[in-house]
């Protein structure tokens, strides 16, 4: 039997109103002063003032931190570190998508262990205990509220650097599918997206194991089920908590059991051309998808057998995969190349050398060199 290892370190509350609970959370917690990280449009939808509101009548003090933004550098979580020493914190709270949730778990680095954003990339570099941090989620996607990583790109390099320790997962997440109706469609399709990715990618990683399998396994399940259906009734909160509770799941998932080459291909193209994480996500899945095919064709077959695709064999799965993958774009309406994209054709060299250097490229269930990542843009490119 292989050996592994699994723990689960957060404590999950999920149901419609969940975020009503946020205030004995952060007191069952000891948080006396709390600092909420969060964005001006989860302000104006009336989200922060929602959650302030509950942690003040649990007898707690709250200071909100505005500042995040879309793909969070060192320069949004020194701000959040300036913030949450002004107010002198003993608690963070995560309100948004995975920004916001990055946002507050790299400023607990800094203000629990001291030093800056990159003293922490890689594994298990805090010095010591860090601060109790609750994550609220309000979109389905990067599942960042059940992983010990905050990835945060260096401001001068834009190279996205994962920090991960865990000290630094979080204490608690409140998963209530009523947050995410605010959401735009557009960000509905592309957390979405990434979430399925999350799910499917860490299925088949080198670092898989049985228990990591079931969360892929469901996550994938509740994902392929409710992403359309979020698009026909957006209203439809059965299928938000579905989102919601899948995205987690992938998280889960992801913790134990890494990524893969999508998520190499991805970060240069946002770190070079500027794309939303999940635009550039669902451009390469489907083609990550059929090159590795060959390789864990059984587990993709698996995959399709939990949604009751049953009419595929161990030779067509990659394809039936991909291509259900590529249907879940379109009823998402998002792009199916990197040149509708505006990403130049000349520097996929340059992105496939970046893209072969990503730390997940080593955890991908086909090893693939730097000519391998180059044929994969090229087909993705259109």
């Amino acid at each position: 039997m292989k050996s592994f290892e699994f723990n689960l370190q957060t404590r999950f509350v999920i149901g419609v109103g969940a975020v009503e609970r946020l205030g004995e959370l952060v007191r069952a917690y000891g948080g006396e002063r709390a600092l909420l990280i969060s964005d001006p449009g989860l302000a104006a939808a009336g989200h922060v003032e929602r959650a302030a509101a509950t942690i003040r009548r649990a007898g707690a003090e709250c200071f909100v931190f505005l500042g995040v933004e879309e793909n969070p550098t060192t320069r949004h979580v020194d701000r959040a570190v300036a913030a949450g020493r002004e107010h002198g914190i003993d608690l963070l709270v995560g309100l948004g998508g995975g920004s916001a949730m990055d946002t507050a778990k790299g400023a607990n680095f800094i203000l629990s262990c001291g030093g800056r954003m990159q003293d922490y990339a890689g594994v298990g570099k805090a010095t010591g205990p860090m601060l109790p941090m609750i994550a609220v989620p309000t979109t389905a996607g990067t599942g960042s509220e059940a992983q010990s990583f905050a990835l945060i790109a260096d401001e001068a390099t834009h190279m996205k650097m994962a920090c991960g320790d865990k000290r630094a997962a979080c204490r608690a997440a409140v998963l209530d599918p009523a947050l995410t109706l605010s959401q735009p469609r557009e960000v509905a399709a592309l957390t979405g997206i990434d979430a399925a990715s999350h799910a499917l990618e860490s299925y088949v990683t080198t670092r898989r194991n049985p228990l990591s399998q079931l969360f892929s396994r469901e996550a994938w399940r509740l994902i392929a089920r409710s992403y359309p259906r979020i698009f026909e009734a957006p209203e439809d909160l059965e299928a938000r908590g579905g989102m919601l509770w899948g995205a987690a799941l992938a998280g889960l998932a992801i913790e134990h059991s890494m990524l893969g080459a999508t998520h190499s291909c991805a970060n240069p193209l946002t770190a070079r051309f500027g794309l939303a994480h999940g635009r550039a996500i669902g451009i390469m899945l489907p083609h990550v998808i059929r090159a590795n095919a060959g390789a864990v064709a059984g587990l993709y077959l698996e995959l399709l057998t939990e949604i009751h695709r049953n009419g595929a064999s161990a030779a067509t799965a990659g394809e039936v995969l991909a291509a259900l993958v590529e249907e879940l774009q379109a009823v998402g309406e998002l792009p199916r190349t990197l040149s509708e994209c505006g990403v130049e054709r000349r520097a996929l060299p340059e992105l496939a050398g970046q893209a072969a250097a990503q730390w997940t490229a080593q955890f991908n269930p086909r090893p693939l060199d730097e000519a391998d990542f180059l044929g994969l843009y090229e087909r993705a490119w259109g």
